[in-house]
C-alpha cells in the first residue's frame, strides 16, 4: 500500500460526496491514518467513523490561525506525527465581478487562500522538525482560465493565490525535506455544483472537454494520493491539471 504507516490531515472533508472525503477514503484504503478537519465538527467525526477504526474527525475553522493550531495539536496528540497535509477546504460563489462586495471578497479569500496559509503554518514546525512532509493544495482551473463556469472573480483570484503561495512554500520548505504541490481540477461533480448547471450548459461544457465527461471526486483523490506518496518524491512546486483536457496549455 502506498501510504502504509503514514498519517494525513485533510481539511474540508466532512461532505460525503466531496473531493475531501473521497481523498480520505482513498488514503485510508492505502494504509494511512486520517484526520478529517472541517468547520462541521460533528460531520468530521461522522466521516472519520465511516473510514473505520483509527481515524479521527476534528472541528477546525481554517480562517482562524489559533483554531488551526488547536486542531493540529489535537491531531498530534492522537497520532504522534503527521506526514501529509491536504489543503482541500474551499467555498465558492457564483457572482459577477461588479457585484462582489467586501464581505464576499473576504469570505472567499479567507477560506480558499488564508486557510491554506494558516493550516500549513500550524503544521510547519512539526514537519520542519522531522525534516519531512508532503503538502498538497487545492487550486482550480478557474485560476488558470479566469473563471467562467461557477466561481466568481474573487474565487479565481483566491485559487490563483493558492498557486503562488504553494510555489513559494515549496521553495522555502524544500531544504527541510517538505514537498508542496498543487492540484487544479476542472468541473468536478460534487454537492457544491449539484443542480446549478442546466442540461444545455452541461452540453456546452462537455463540448470543450476532449475526454467528453465531467470529473468525479475520485479523479482528484487519485492525484492527491500520488502527491502524498513516495511516487512523487522528486516533485515540488508543481501544478497538476485534472480537467479532462478542458484547459490544455
Amino acid at each position: 500500500m502506498l501510504l502504509e504507516g503514514k498519517t494525513a490531515v485533510i481539511s474540508g472533508a466532512a461532505g460525503p460526496r466531496g473531493i475531501g472525503f473521497a481523498t480520505a477514503r482513498t488514503f485510508a484504503a492505502q494504509g494511512a491514518r486520517v484526520a478529517i478537519l472541517d468547520l462541521d465538527g460533528e460531520g468530521a467525526k461522522r466521516a472519520a467513523s465511516e473510514l473505520g477504526d483509527g481515524h479521527i474527525g476534528v472541528a477546525c475553522n481554517v480562517t482562524d490561525r489559533a483554531d488551526c493550531d488547536r486542531a493540529i495539536g489535537e491531531v498530534l496528540a492522537a497520532f504522534g506525527a503527521v506526514d501529509i497535509l491536504i489543503n482541500n477546504a474551499g467555498i465558492t460563489q457564483a457572482i459577477k465581478v461588479w457585484d462582489i462586495d467586501e464581505g464576499s471578497w473576504d469570505r472567499i479569500q479567507g477560506v480558499n487562500l488564508k486557510g491554506v496559509l494558516f493550516l500549513s503554518q500550524a503544521l510547519m514546525p512539526h514537519m520542519r522538525g522531522r525534516k519531512q512532509g508532503a503538502i498538497a493544495c487545492m487550486s482550480s482551473v478557474s485560476a488558470q482560465r479566469g473563471g467562467g463556469i461557477l466561481g466568481g472573480a474573487h474565487y479565481s483570484a483566491a485559487k490563483a493565490g493558492v498557486l503562488g503561495l504553494a510555489k513559494a512554500m515549496a521553495r522555502e520548505l524544500g531544504a527541510d525535506g517538505i514537498r508542496v504541490n498543487c492540484v487544479t481540477p476542472g468541473l468536478i461533480q460534487t454537492d457544491i455544483n449539484a443542480g446549478k448547471i442546466s442540461d444545455e450548459a452541461r452540453g456546452k461544457i462537455l463540448e470543450g472537454i476532449p475526454l467528453a465527461r465531467l470529473g468525479v471526486p475520485q479523479d482528484v483523490a487519485n492525484i492527491f494520493l500520488f502527491l502524498a506518496s513516495d511516487l512523487s518524491a522528486y516533485l515540488t512546486g508543481t501544478v497538476i491539471d485534472v480537467n479532462g483536457g478542458m484547459l490544455i496549455h
